[in-house]
């Protein structure tokens, strides 16, 4: 179909809705239990799989309360198999759901864990930097903005609209923040001639070159005026920013933005990337004597117990609260230094890593065979294995299939399993799409353990 004269695409059709569903708890909002196989979860829809349903918890900025997490806990043991997964966007998963998925839902929603509006869970897609407001390095304390953006995405009819992978990233120039990540907005706090503005881009992440910046009062509007923009101009085939700008110019949409608000011209601003490791261990805040200190759940599997005891260590300790993070890990703000080592020791004795050193700290893996009829080995089995084999320095990204569930982003190394027990191996490309550059086919983990040793000793990757 033509574009208007404004070279937008016009709208064809309202987006379909999901087929009528078991009624959940929340406004009597129609539950699936039956939806098509590539659904994504949520709250108030429970996603099947191998080893039963999936409901994922969406946190706000990554942050829940001591009691939440005890309430996630006691759910996924009374209703569940007892597995809690941390994902790559920073909010939680109950896996293992069966007959009780209603009682489930229940037990979340009176712990305040629900979306406002029933019909906003899908789009509460909105990634902080798990140090936002605490962070030595940020710019601006995302959490006011974040708050506000969220509110409108769950009460805005029209944005209910969205996919439920359309997702938003708001960086308050922290140091601790994922880059990796594409989203379809980002917006990155950077100070630049005597003000802090807010950089954007679409469809990519905030190390890509900045499309333009706008104050940050001006943030919230800006989020709005991207997704109307999108949603005006987008087929319903269209769910992602990349699949409209595959066709419409983005100087089409940034001169229709620019009609809805003040957009600033960047030249040649562009996020850099922070140290490494800064989501595991002890770190210090932006207020003196306190500390975050961050533990990875290995492979980002956590039961009930791991849960429980960090939400203890967090009331006793912290502010009463945990963060996840997008490293599929956890962190325990607004401790004293003083109990610094106390908190290590809780952590470790929940099996929880605190040392960057360990190299299942550096692994990722997705569900694999043993719980996705889509996995072609038993990845997380896979994963241990690897680890006593590796040196520390590897990050390495197992993936039962093509998918890449567990990884929003091209990891360093990749290894794609193509049947039990076996994978190709791929190293990161910039210049190539999917997970890079195949470099080897069929491998068992010891022979790929040995492939990777000989390439991280090799001075040409030093």
């Amino acid at each position: 179909m033509p574009a208007d004269k404004a070279g937008i695409i016009p709208r064809l059709r309202p987006r379909s809705a999901f087929p009528t569903q078991p009624v959940s708890p929340l406004n009597e909002r129609p539950m699936s239990t039956a939806l098509r196989p590539s659904a994504c979860p949520g709250l108030l829809r429970i996603v099947q799989a191998l080893d039963g349903g999936i409901c994922r918890i969406k946190l706000n900025g990554g942050s829940i309360s001591a009691d939440q997490a005890e309430a996630v806990a006691d759910a996924a043991e009374q209703f569940a198999g007892g597995a809690i997964e941390a994902t790559n966007r920073a909010n939680l998963q109950i896996r293992g759901i069966g007959e009780q998925s209603a009682a489930l839902i229940e037990r979340l929603l009176a712990a305040g864990l629900g979306p406002r509006t029933a019909a906003g869970d899908d789009v509460r897609n909105l990634m902080l930097s798990p140090a936002a407001g605490i962070d030595r390095q940020m710019q601006i304390d995302t959490r006011g903005l974040a708050g506000q953006i969220l509110d409108t995405l769950q009460s805005h009819p029209r944005f209910h609209e969205l996919s439920a992978k359309f997702a938003v990233q708001l960086d308050g120039g922290e140091a601790l923040a994922m880059l990796e990540h594409p989203h379809d907005l980002w917006l990155s706090a950077f100070e630049g001639d005597g003000e802090t503005l807010l950089a954007f881009g679409l469809a990519g992440c905030p190390t890509d070159r900045a499309l333009g910046a706008v104050s940050p009062e001006h943030g919230h509007a800006l989020v709005v005026a991207v997704l109307e923009l999108f949603l005006e101009s987008a087929r319903p085939e269209q769910t992602r920013m990349r699949h409209l700008l595959d066709e419409l110019p983005l100087s089409a949409f940034i001169e229709q933005l620019g009609r809805r608000l003040p957009i600033k011209a960047l030249s040649h601003w562009q996020r850099t990337a922070v140290a490494d490791d800064l989501h595991i261990g002890v770190h210090r805040q932006n207020t003196p004597g306190r500390l975050y200190i961050g533990a990875v759940p290995a492979l980002g599997r956590l039961d009930p117990a791991m849960l429980r005891g960090a939400a203890q260590l967090a009331r006793r300790f912290g502010n009463g609260s945990l963060r996840f993070t997008p490293w599929q890990s956890l962190l325990v703000p607004d401790v004293k230094a003083s109990d610094a080592a106390k908190v290590l020791e809780g952590l470790e004795q929940l099996n929880l890593l605190t040392r960057a050193a360990e190299p299942l700290a550096r692994l990722i893996a997705c569900t694999g065979s043993n719980g996705c009829g889509k996995g072609l080995a038993d990845t997380k089995q896979d994963a241990r294995h690897l680890a006593t084999l590796l040196p520390s320095t590897l990050n390495v990204h197992l993936s039962g299939c093509p998918r890449s569930c567990a990884a929003a982003h091209c990891a360093p190394v990749t290894l794609l399993a193509v049947s039990p027990g076996h994978y190709d191996l791929y190293f990161r490309d910039a210049t190539l799409p999917g997970f890079g550059a195949l470099h080897a086919r069929n491998l068992t983990i010891e022979v790929a353990a040995t492939l990777l040793d000989a390439r991280s000793r090799s001075p040409l990757d030093a």
